[in-house]
């Protein structure tokens, strides 16, 4: 069973998705006696936010139906696939918050039996050899309006199609000089019928396998004879296989095979002002754009992970968004405010100032610290309390303090008053300015009578302001991660202009370090991955893995506001879900 569904998604409470539906209504005439699905990644790189959406139906329909639902790892392609992929696959659907207890699966467990089932359609003569190289294959297919032509090898005999595979198998021939293909139609208007590759050569080790292969199937036909041996009720599929359907539909029309599965496609997620493709973010990686798969600015899970995204969050993102069969552009905006819903209920609050302004309180002690006492989170009680130390010397925003405010600032400003959170009411009385005439520090008198929480303390002035106490703040380095492309399409036309790079749209601000920013004490011991907001400045996560008590490093998860609003509304009806 799967250790979390998503929300509410196919409840009585609300209209049911329509595979929801097609769902409901086969287990209504009593066409299956239960659910069965899978969710088959390729182990050629991280899974993605498209994925999330996959993951969340396969395994959700599945959880709300009392079925089953399987992990297949699609492992048909050595040349592109790693180990380090599948610890990652599996590593983030748990995260996620899926679990598919005893069904992990691999396409290479059933080598053996898409084998049989290639030399059942050679012996039917439904599938031959074909000595022609790629290239030639790729020629004789034709095009979307003109038929493909017939390889010169297509009537080959059925005996000498069964040894030439046989020999493939045994490696007697080098990469490229024989394949098997499925006989079909070379004339059919749907090209993935023009006689597809079932079977190409390729000499290399799998990580599964080893070198017991070097003949391997195509994704169409493993994929398909997988689903019927594993059951599957209902093979769920993104909408770029729709013309796939057909060759689903011929292989299990044209083999013996335990079980027939349906294949039903939905929409995929596209998300503005991102990209999914793996081979478009391997070759971000490979140039240096991004730090990696985990770069907390890629699509990836681990990536929204390292970030601070919750699997709630994310969760609840692929609920909203929703099944359907017509393409949108789903904003970023809306992927965020999940984030923000999640993290204002469930992080606790604490105080930083990433662009530090000294503040003297000249009439404080210089000797004296005491310990004020502030709420983790002003609507969860249970989330308790901390101290604060508070001191002569503060750090606060440069933000909040202007020297020739206008008149509805309500920060410091010079003779202005504002309340620090938590503590006292203070009144700037002096600047300290550099020889440039910049302002360095802000002399400040606190008000005694006014602290947080005393009795006749309740003097009211406009402005609050966040600090930190300079004697014990802890300094760390902030990374403030914003989105990795500057448009909403960036690897598709943009607006009336040429076709162009996705490269030539990166962001030049999707990452900003501070390294000069200070926090409260208490930020520098927690563990890696806790998430906290940073009160007035957004939602931060300690960075795994680089954060630790000795060099405290947080990465923004979010702003407290969504910032690119109107960015997102010049884009227009097109960008919009």
């Amino acid at each position: 069973m799967v250790a979390a569904t998503v929300g509410e998604a196919g409840s009585m409470s609300e209209p049911r998705d329509f595979i929801r539906q097609i769902i409901a209504d086969d287990l209504a005439a009593g066409r299956h006696a239960g659910i069965v699905t899978r969710f088959p990644p390729e182990p050629n790189g991280y899974l993605h936010i498209g994925h999330v959406k996959a993951i969340c139906l396969n395994f959700g329909v599945a959880a709300e139906n009392a079925g089953r639902c399987f992990l297949r790892l699609d492992d048909t392609n050595p040349l592109k696939e790693d180990q380090a992929f599948v610890d990652a696959i599996q590593d983030n659907v748990r995260w996620l918050g899926f679990d598919w207890g005893d069904r992990l699966t691999h396409a290479s467990d059933y080598f053996e039996q898409l084998h049989a089932c290639a030399v059942e359609l050679v012996q039917a003569g439904k599938a031959y050899v074909d000595s022609l190289s790629q290239e030639q294959i790729r020629e004789h297919r034709g095009t979307l309006t003109a038929p493909g032509r017939n390889s010169p090898y297509r009537d080959r005999p059925v005996a000498e199609s069964l040894d030439l595979f046989a020999r493939m198998r045994a490696g007697e021939f080098a990469d490229g000089a024989h394949a098997l293909r499925a006989k079909i139609d070379m004339a059919a208007p749907n090209i993935n019928l023009r006689d597809p590759v079932l079977y190409r050569i390729r000499r290399a080790s799998h990580q599964r396998t080893g070198d017991a292969w070097c003949i391997y199937p195509m994704y169409d036909f493993a994929h398909t004879i997988s689903d019927a041996l594993e059951g599957i009720t209902h093979s769920l599929c993104t909408l770029e296989f729709e013309d796939h359907r057909p060759l689903y539909e011929w292989f299990l029309d044209n083999l013996k095979l335990p079980a027939r599965p349906r294949q039903i496609e939905f929409s995929r997620l596209n998300l503005a002002f991102t990209i999914t493709s793996k081979r478009k973010l391997a070759e971000l990686i490979q140039l240096g754009k991004v730090a990696g798969w985990d770069d907390p600015r890629m699509p990836t899970i681990a990536g929204m992970r390292r970030r601070g995204y919750p699997p709630a969050a994310l969760r609840e993102f692929s609920r909203r968004v929703g099944v359907t069969k017509k393409d949108h552009l789903i904003q970023m905006s809306a992927l965020e405010n999940c984030v923000r819903d999640e993290l204002n209920t469930t992080a606790s609050r604490a105080m930083a100032v990433l662009k530090p302004l000294k503040v003297v309180l000249t009439n404080y002690p210089a000797d004296r610290t005491e310990q004020l006492v502030a709420i983790n989170h002003p609507d969860q009680p249970a989330l308790g309390e901390r101290s604060l130390p508070f001191g002569r010397e503060l750090w606060i925003e440069q933000d909040d303090f202007m020297e020739n405010a206008p008149g509805k600032f309500f920060r410091l400003k010079p003779g202005g008053e504002v309340r620090l959170r938590y503590g006292y009411i203070i009144r700037c009385v002096d600047l300290v300015k550099d020889a440039a005439g910049e302002v360095t520090e802000v002399h400040c008198t606190y008000d005694p009578e006014t602290r947080s929480g005393l009795s006749g303390a309740e003097r009211k002035v406009k402005g609050t302001i966040h600090w930190v106490s300079a004697a014990h703040a802890a300094r760390a380095e902030v990374r403030l991660y914003d989105r990795l492309f500057s448009v909403p399409r960036p690897d598709g036309k943009v607006a009336d202009e040429p076709q162009s790079d996705f490269k030539d749209h990166l962001n030049p601000g999707s990452l900003q370090v501070v390294t000069g920013a200070w926090l409260e004490p208490s930020l520098a011991t927690l563990a890696p991955g806790s998430v906290v907001q940073f009160e007035r400045l957004g939602y931060f996560v300690a960075d795994v893995p680089d954060h630790r008590p000795s060099r405290p490093v947080y990465n923004r998860v979010v702003t407290l506001r969504d910032s690119w609003a109107k960015l997102e509304e010049a884009a227009g009806e097109a960008g919009r879900d």
